[in-house]
């Protein structure tokens, strides 16, 4: 396993670490963008017009990289892998969009949200159509298991969301509660771009599970790295405002951790605020400070940190590859990053 501990690297070191996986990704990078160009071109100008407004805004292409590294560390050397991993992207971009329209986000990668600039039934449809395009490019592999994963994906995405309206302004959302809510809608994608990639590769049963396990713990620590940084960032890192969670009523677990070591004129306290329709500034820094000296961020870092050592040993078994290497500064990567 990498001996690299991601808890205590200087923020320089961090910036050596995204240059490294970029180098050594950026041929991928490259046909994924092209996949996304090309994909995007509709006789519809309005889709190519959003898609590429939110996909041209510094996405990070995670998930189709992570297909694409998965299919070669099982095998796979054809070259038609860049089309299914920009399924992933397409996928992602849908929830993105119709998050911005639940959440009336302002905000999206430091520019306006689509939905301000073209309103929320247009935004709504161009989600549909990326959806739509995305089964139909899976369709094309003519692989009915790779379909299969997917489609279960896509409904766990679909139940995550829903979980996470109902828990809505739930304060008291247990621990468990919101990890299934991010399981679902985080992480059941992430791992099923790395088990597809598995899958195209031909891996065998114990490989495609141990690629699906190393997606789903690495998901779940990215989702609870986002939630610290909506205490730690600032808006030029995030490309949204900080605060963003509890200014839409969301309780992340920084927050649960925070309302559950707090004493009772704390927890009153904090009620108090999250039950307040429009946070002021200084009430969002007296709730960042708390949180922070409750123990929720170091606490949340944490956890997120246990799940990148699961997502790594997953994938300990297989024999040294290039793109195990970069699996496993991806996992490392995530733990200390800041956007």
């Amino acid at each position: 396993m990498s001996s690299f501990n991601p808890s205590v690297i200087p923020a320089e070191n961090q910036k050596d670490l995204k240059q490294l996986i970029y180098v050594r990704v950026r041929p991928d990078l490259e046909r994924i963008e092209a996949e996304i160009e090309r994909h995007l071109a509709s006789s519809v100008p309005l889709i190519s017009t959003v898609g590429r407004h939110i996909m041209g805004s510094g996405g990070k292409r995670l998930r189709p990289l992570l297909m694409i590294l998965s299919a070669r560390l099982c095998g796979y050397r054809g070259n038609h892998d860049a089309p299914l991993a920009v399924v992933f992207e397409f996928l992602h971009t849908s929830s993105l969009l119709h998050d911005d329209v639940v959440d009336n986000a302002e905000f999206r990668r430091s520019q306006p949200a689509a939905n301000v600039l073209w309103g929320n039934q247009g935004v709504v449809l161009v989600g549909d159509f990326l959806y739509s395009k995305s089964i139909l490019m899976t369709v094309a592999y003519n692989n009915i298991r790779i379909l299969q994963t997917l489609s279960e994906a896509t409904t766990l995405m679909a139940e995550g969301e829903v979980l996470q309206l109902i828990h809505a302004d739930n304060l008291e959302i247990a621990e468990q509660d919101y990890l299934e809510v991010i399981t679902r809608k985080t992480a059941a994608l992430i791992s099923a771009a790395c088990q597809i990639g598995a899958i195209l590769g031909g891996a065998e049963a114990a490989q495609e599970k141990a690629l699906s396990a190393y997606g789903h713990n690495l998901g779940i620590a990215f989702q609870l790295i986002d939630d610290t940084l909506d205490y730690t960032g600032n808006v030029n890192e995030l490309g949204k405002p900080v605060g963003n969670d509890i200014q839409q009523g969301k309780a992340t677990l920084p927050l649960i951790v925070a309302l559950r070591n707090g004493n009772p004129l704390e927890q009153r306290r904090l009620r108090e605020l999250f039950s307040t329709e429009q946070l002021a500034l200084e009430h969002f820094h007296e709730i960042r400070e708390w949180v922070a000296r409750s123990g929720g961020i170091a606490y949340t870092r944490q956890l997120a940190l246990e799940y990148v050592e699961n997502a790594k040993s997953a994938i300990q078994g297989f024999p040294s590859h290039p793109s195990k290497e970069v699996l496993l500064d991806i996992a490392d990567y995530v733990v200390c990053r800041r956007t």
